[in-house]
């Protein structure tokens, strides 16, 4: 038998390899779907059928990209979308793989036409799960893409699902969910690398609820990244075929220049690289923090242009691909040496540690500082007296309450979302920026004050 876990880091994404006796099904593919291709074949298995368990909005599926390139049936959730591709899944639909039989069942509440997949082993017991975002490890998948005005039908949809159909199957079954810790598709996902019905009946707070409390507790309005409707599209569509992931060029520092006027440049380095020299109007986002930040500030219709840390676009190519930007047009070869070399202007953003910070709040009333953290890290972590709190995500919608005309501090959990910030306000002619090194350790560890909600 084959049985594989594939995570794509930092979207926290979970796809799964099945098989016997020869054939195998991926259920929940990725874009760069070679990976599947080479597992299976290395050990002498087909792909023979994909499985969506719903259309997915964090990341670009990779059905169609894989079904190209392994010939195998395409099955999708969603029935009242128009898909322009494969065929729609009916509840109670199953399949053989080799011995074992899989049976799709209806699991409504993140998405109206949502499927859950039941792998029964080669003795026909029930054995695992396959939850899509309708159950997760410590959390379930929300339940307002449908929109507001849908939010509590969403809500007991889902209710439904997991009282009635998937929490019934029984304790012993394994539960192999879409996505896994820090995934945008819920707010707590526990970092269980594996788990049970049983482990989340007893372990998942939001099983221990009765009707009302899972009500009042799940029918409300998330955070949605602006390109979930771009994932969304492209997923009821078919995204454009790669087949191998593109090779940007590697451009010269004048060859970049020129192109820089109509393109993003996106920094992928560092933020202390980036703070120290920068070429004008880039965005700063580091490369392992692609995945989770790149689909709330770039848009889809401008070319890129890469500045790296090392000379290796590959990481972020794939990274960028996973959320359907595919117009990279370049990268910076030689980096930011051969760019200084060249001549090329540079920016920077200033950086203090936090010990300087406490003694410029406490001395000068103009100093303005800005907590781009999260609800739950202040919950966690404590509030800064004085701080004015916009989460990083809602930044640029909340633009024009940072103040330009005094100094401003921007501050973290580390430094690094700081620094995305700064690189934003910088674009938009702030000047007086710095970024606070240390983040919430750095506070803590030189005894700056810290105020519990």
């Amino acid at each position: 038998m084959l049985f594989e876990r594939i995570e794509s880091e930092g979207l926290a994404h979970y796809s799964y390899l099945v098989g016997d006796r020869g054939e195998a099904m991926v259920i929940d593919p990725r874009r760069d779907c070679q990976v599947y291709m080479e597992k299976a074949a290395r050990r002498g298995y087909r792909i023979r059928h994909i499985m969506e368990t719903h259309r997915h909005e964090d990341f670009v599926s990779g059905s169609v990209e894989l079904s190209e390139q392994s010939g195998a049936e395409i099955w999708h959730a969603e029935p009242e979308l128009e898909y322009g591709y494969g065929s729609t899944v009916s509840d109670g639909q199953s399949w053989k793989i080799g011995r074992l039989r899989v049976k799709s069942m209806h699991t409504p509440g993140h998405t109206t036409g949502h499927m859950s997949y039941i792998l029964h082993e080669a003795g026909g017991a029930p054995w695992i799960i396959f939850t899509g975002d309708a159950l997760f490890a410590g959390d379930l998948g929300r339940t307002d893409l449908a929109g507001p005005n849908r939010i509590r039908e969403m809500t007991d949809l889902l209710y439904n699902s997991l009282f009635r159909k998937i929490l019934p199957l029984g304790d012993h079954m394994i539960v192999c969910p879409a996505h896994g810790a820090g995934s945008v598709c819920g707010e707590s996902i526990a970092d269980r690398f594996w788990t049970t019905i049983g482990m989340e009946r007893m372990h998942n707070p939001k099983l221990k609820e009765d009707h009302a409390a899972f009500m009042s507790g799940m029918a409300r309005e998330l955070e949605r990244p602006p390109y979930f409707r771009k994932m969304e599209e492209l997923n009821r569509t078919g995204p454009p075929l790669l087949w191998t992931l593109p090779v940007p060029a590697p451009l010269s520092p004048a060859e970049f220049e020129q192109k820089a006027g109509g393109a993003l440049v996106l920094d992928t380095r560092m933020n202390a690289s980036f703070g120290a020299s920068h070429i004008p109007g880039a965005l700063s986002i580091w490369l392992q923090g692609l995945p989770g930040f790149a689909g709330w500030f770039i848009r889809h219709d401008i070319p890129i242009l890469l500045v790296l840390e090392e000379e290796d676009p590959l990481p972020a190519v794939t990274y960028l691909a996973r959320l359907g930007y595919d117009r990279i047009d370049g990268y910076l070869s030689g980096g930011m040496l051969g760019w200084q070399m060249y001549g090329g202007e540079s920016h920077s953003i200033k950086m203090v540690p936090v010990e300087s910070v406490c003694r410029t709040l406490d001395s000068d009333e103009t100093a303005w500082l800005l907590d781009v953290r999260g609800g739950d890290e202040l919950g966690r972590e404590g509030e800064i007296a004085g701080a004015h709190h916009i989460h990083i995500t809602v930044l640029p919608q909340h633009i024009d309450e940072v103040p330009g005309d005094r100094p401003v501090f921007i501050f973290c959990g580390s430094g690094l979302r700081s620094m995305i910030a700064g690189s934003i306000l910088k674009r938009e002619g702030w000047s007086d920026l710095s970024v606070v090194l240390g983040g919430t350790a750095g506070w803590k560890s030189a005894r700056c004050p810290v105020r519990r909600p």
